[in-house]
């Protein structure tokens, strides 16, 4: 049906691709964005707005820029190759501009409540309240997308801490940190060893006297820098990888992963070692926390078990005193204005392959970029607006219920069953066993026995080179033209980031040979250890 109109609720990196994924398809988008400018997350600003995660000053992205970048959409060659929040902020700029998506987009616009139309069994159709400027209004839509994501309510768990009503000195939630001179000369102690919880100890311990921080398991930590000094997740994920690691059992996929890291730096001897494996938590990336732990300027601490008035008291029975307390402790999502049509218990949401809920009569609400990938967040948002876009117009079906809710049940036994149990652990997948499952809904993955015989160059680089987003463009609907020289021209990128003279050439610009030399040296080690094993 021509001409749907879409609601879509938020103009983050989401909500962008969102918006050009609708007009991809022929449908009729208006994007409601309750602040003045787009960004969500990555927008950084002095003071925290309510409902949105607030950055600090600093921040560099975890995830590489081949890997993180909208499909037809590369990133800058000359961009460096994990960017500081403001190149991210420049990026969707341009996408933004280049697709013309700003004009679709409401700003300083609240959503204040979508509900059911009295006809929705029959028509799908939503009503929206939304509110400018004090006044509110309701416009009808034939679907909503909801890209609000899930950093939006900060989760201090006060409870958990005894005593932290006496505590005569500052705490704070990790949103709410902007600069390191405010911790100048004071004893700090940061809760949670998460990717913000290990940044922030890093960074105060610049200033402070001394940093403490407390984990209650421990964790294991990547380093962005992998092997020849590209960056790790071009090196990791791959499809020869995430191979290798199916096939093998998880503990030998652990061991081989947690050697790796252990040979970075022992994991035991600076008092991070957790109890459960490497791919049983959501992994925490620091360059420098090492660093700052053996020049003694960050000291690991377990879990506290109770404050004072002015100090911490921590399990293993030590006390220290403290001036302030950073808790980074993450977030809590929740959807006010969806009234009763969704429940979110525990940080849990029951959603047919994190997108859609299965209980509608209508297809006609999609959540996206409600996940938690072990990569980046762009291309598998991308990947489900192409996905529900299609689903809105009739092109896609959806199975039926019983077998949606026997997907989701399946999902959330996985997850219970592998990791650790957590409020961040309700919404996790793997990158590319996640991508290909819903590019096959779209039908868009790539068919690698296809390539080999067509294009031995191309497949190569497919199958062991980084999965990035443009090789789910190769085909089926979406297919860009570009897609195939953005794939063998992007190792020149990551390169040429890192020696920005205007007449360097990269030797080869159209294969990743280390990938490959990594990959097969990987195979060949796994087998020789699992023969070792045997013996």
């Amino acid at each position: 049906m021509a001409g749907q109109k879409v609601a879509i609720i938020g103009a983050g990196s989401s909500g962008l691709c969102a918006l050009k994924c609708c007009l991809d398809e022929g449908l009729v988008p208006t994007c409601f964005e309750r602040s003045g400018d787009i960004g969500g997350l990555w927008r950084f600003e002095e003071q925290p707005e309510e409902g949105r995660a607030s950055i600090y000053p600093s921040l560099i992205i975890n995830a590489s820029k081949e890997m993180m970048c909208y499909s037809d959409f590369p990133i800058p060659e000359d961009f460096a190759n994990y960017m500081h929040n403001s190149k991210v902020m420049e990026y969707f700029r341009m996408y933004a501009h280049h697709f013309d998506l700003l004009c679709h987009i409401r700003f300083r616009t609240s959503v204040c409540r979508v509900s059911k139309c009295p006809d929705f069994a029959i028509t799908g159709q939503w009503e929206v309240v939304t509110e400018s400027e004090g006044k509110q209004e309701m416009a009808v839509f034939d679907a909503v997308l909801v890209c609000t994501g899930h950093h939006t309510k900060a989760h201090i768990p006060l409870s958990s801490f005894p005593g932290i009503e006496k505590f005569k000195g500052r705490y704070l939630h990790s949103r709410d940190y902007k600069d390191a001179r405010d911790f100048k000369d004071k004893r700090v102690v940061v809760i949670g060893i998460g990717n913000s919880g290990s940044d922030l100890a890093v960074e105060i311990s610049h200033t402070a006297k001394q940093v403490f921080l407390s984990t209650r398991r421990g964790a294991w930590i990547f380093n962005r820098v992998g092997d020849q000094g590209y960056p790790i997740d071009i090196i990791f994920n791959t499809r020869m990888k995430a191979f290798l690691k199916d096939l093998l059992s998880s503990s030998i996929a652990n061991n081989f992963v947690e050697r790796q890291l252990n040979a970075r730096f022992n994991h035991s001897h600076y008092g991070m070692k957790p109890k459960h494996r490497v791919f049983d938590q959501h992994p925490t990336v620091s360059d420098d926390l090492p660093n700052r732990i053996i020049s003694g300027r960050v000291r690991v601490k377990p879990n506290i078990q109770e404050f004072t008035e002015t100090s911490a008291i921590f399990e293993d029975g030590t006390r220290e005193d403290i001036d302030a307390v950073v808790f980074a402790t993450g977030y809590s999502f929740s959807f006010p204005f969806l009234e009763s049509c969704v429940k979110v218990v525990e940080n849990q949401i029951s959603l047919y392959k994190f997108v859609f809920p299965p209980d509608l009569e209508k297809p006609t609400l999609a959540f996206i970029g409600l996940i938690q990938p072990l990569g980046a967040i762009m291309p598998i948002s991308e990947l489900q607006c192409r996905w529900a876009t299609r689903v809105f117009k009739g092109l896609n079906k959806l199975p039926p219920r019983h077998d949606m809710e026997a997907d989701i049940k399946q999902k959330k036994e996985a997850m219970a069953k592998r990791y650790v149990k957590s409020q961040r652990h309700t919404i996790q997948a793997d990158f590319i066993p996640y991508m290909d499952e819903i590019a096959c809904q779209v039908g868009v993955k790539p068919n690698l026995l296809t390539l080999f015989l067509t294009d031995p160059k191309l497949a190569l680089e497919v199958a062991f080179g980084p999965c990035t987003p443009y090789q789910f463009r190769l085909q089926g609907p979406g297919v860009w033209v570009g897609a195939r020289e953005a794939i063998l021209t992007q190792h020149q990128r990551v390169v040429r980031a890192l020696q920005p003279r205007p007449k360097y050439r990269p030797a080869h610009s159209s294969t990743m040979p280390h990938i490959k030399v990594f990959s097969i040296g990987l195979i060949v080690a796994t087998f020789v250890y699992v023969l070792l094993s045997l013996n």
